[in-house]
């Protein structure tokens, strides 16, 4: 039982990744931590949600479909018209409490103090929560760290009734996999769900206002996306615009653009956003409010117009991703305990579980051209990697954007099974600066798709020597052109 109003250096409000993070790192600066969670268990929406039941799906639909492909299709694997939703993820509760388990070793092991209930200021620096028995406690916080993540957005248009029209918080709540399913939006839950979706056997038509989806993401990546999900029956429409998403009542969601096209389809999945969950907070006590987009406004170090309350993850906005979440919440605790002022690491990575999946890290290659006259970009096919085969998988490309002078790595790209892991390489070369040429002159375990990273290198280094040959021979041309002046001591 935590006793009257203690005090805590730091009081965070949340358990997901950016208050996680945030927790550790005030934790490993010697803080007095306290974390507040509404739910339980520590991992709030990630867990219950977002990342790891919708991974779960995906990584049984990936074993399903790569099965068949790395048997050589001896074996045939066929989807039952009544399959369920549940029966796909029965692993769930496993990985759930593995994570948690691990998590909860993490925070205790770095004495970080926990409490659980729904929690709101009552000034700018005493947090009042409230247990699910009504019990009521209130806390002190020097620091106050609001971690407390997004719930879907669901436009006033579209009623979104949880069974047939379905949003990110429902849409496993599905009794069987429909024949057919129209997903709202081309951000990374729309593209994620829908890669899923269709390798299960489900016809996909996204649709989107943006003319692809992914916009942030380098479209060389993208296309990729695009052509495993047309392979497997589905679609992406953009530039569109819905009018009206209605259920008829009886088999099926009718769906009508402002063009007058319409598509009819077994359920919809709304994926339009998200929306920061503070409406709770009592935020005008501490002195706080909403911007118009309904998200908390912050500096580059996190921190809100009150200078000891700071806001991370999802309460902020984009890019809403785990990785950059984690580092809001790294940054902000270290300016709030130390004032250093941490910037974000240009060597963050960002991995999208899509089916290939997808992992940046530093610049893409239209971000390096804007700052420099000629990066130059190696591309490397799976095609030519011996593990991709083996795994029946050499769909995807790994993209080394370096300098000018082809010496130092500006960013990764890569698309393709295992990108996510595949990046970290690339990411740890960036935060040791080393030269491309490191991965020329280090052996990597064959086969692996490790390789990948040595042909770029390879590629790289072939056109700066060439590029260096060609102005070697261009002044050996100008010297022949030019008349020899001769002297001699006479």
């Amino acid at each position: 039982m935590i006793a009257e109003r203690p005090t805590f250096d730091v009081l965070v409000i949340g358990s997901g990744p950016a208050g996680q993070n945030a927790a550790l790192e005030a934790a490993e600066q010697g803080a007095r931590v306290l974390i507040i969670e509404q739910e339980p268990q520590v991992g709030g929406a990630c867990v219950q949600y977002g990342t790891i039941p919708s991974k779960t799906l995906r990584e049984t639909a990936l074993t399903l479909t790569a099965f068949q492909r790395r048997s050589g299709d001896v074996y045939q694997i066929s989807h039952d018209a009544e399959l369920s939703v549940t029966s796909l993820m029965k692993r769930l509760n496993e990985v759930v409490h593995a994570y948690q388990e691990t998590t909860r070793d993490c925070l205790e092991q770095a004495g970080v103090e926990r409490a659980y209930g729904r929690a709101r200021f009552v000034s700018a620096h005493d947090i009042e929560f409230t247990r699910v028995c009504g019990e009521q406690t209130t806390v002190s916080g020097n620091t106050v760290i609001i971690a407390t993540g997004s719930r879907p957005r669901n436009p006033p248009n579209i009623r979104v009734d949880h069974e047939n029209i379905l949003d990110s918080d429902s849409i496993l709540s599905m009794s069987y996999l429909p024949g057919s399913i129209a997903i709202f939006g081309g951000g990374v839950i729309a593209c994620e769900y829908a890669s899923t979706f269709s390798s299960l056997g489900v016809r996909v038509t996204m649709l989107d206002r943006a003319s692809r989806p992914l916009g942030f993401v380098d479209a060389e990546l993208v296309e990729y996306f695009l052509r495993q999900l047309r392979a497997n029956g589905g679609e992406f429409i953009g530039n569109c615009e819905l009018t009206a998403v209605k259920w008829d009542g009886l088999s099926s969601v009718r769906t009508i653009l402002a063009d007058g096209r319409a598509f009819d389809s077994d359920k919809a999945f709304v994926a339009l956003g998200r929306v920061a969950n503070i409406d709770s907070l009592g935020l005008a006590k501490a002195g706080l409010q909403a911007s118009d987009r309904g998200l908390l406004t912050v500096n580059e170090f996190c921190q809100t117009a009150i200078p000891h309350i700071y806001a991370v993850g999802d309460t902020i906005g984009p890019p809403a991703l785990a990785s950059a979440s984690m580092d809001q919440g790294r940054r902000a605790v270290i300016h709030a305990l130390s004032g250093v002022r941490s910037q974000t690491s240009l060597s963050l990575p960002t991995g999208i579980y899509t089916i290939p999946e997808i992992a940046t890290v530093g610049m893409t290659e239209r971000e390096a051209k804007e700052k420099f006259e000629a990066p130059r970009v190696a591309r490397v096919s799976f095609e030519r990697i011996a593990r991709a085969h083996i795994t029946a998988n050499p769909s995807g490309m790994l993209k080394m954007v370096t300098c000018p002078d082809g010496q130092r790595i500006l960013g990764i790209q890569v698309v393709g099974d295992g990108a996510t892991e595949l990046v970290h390489i690339g990411q740890m070369a960036m935060i040791a600066n080393l030269p491309v040429d490191t991965f020329i002159q280090t052996t990597f375990n064959f086969p692996t798709m490790a390789e990948a990273y040595r042909l770029a290198a390879l590629e790289i280094v072939h056109t700066r020597e060439a590029i260096s040959c060609g102005q070697q021979s261009r002044r050996r041309s100008h010297n022949l052109d030019t008349p020899a002046v001769l002297s001699s001591n006479l």
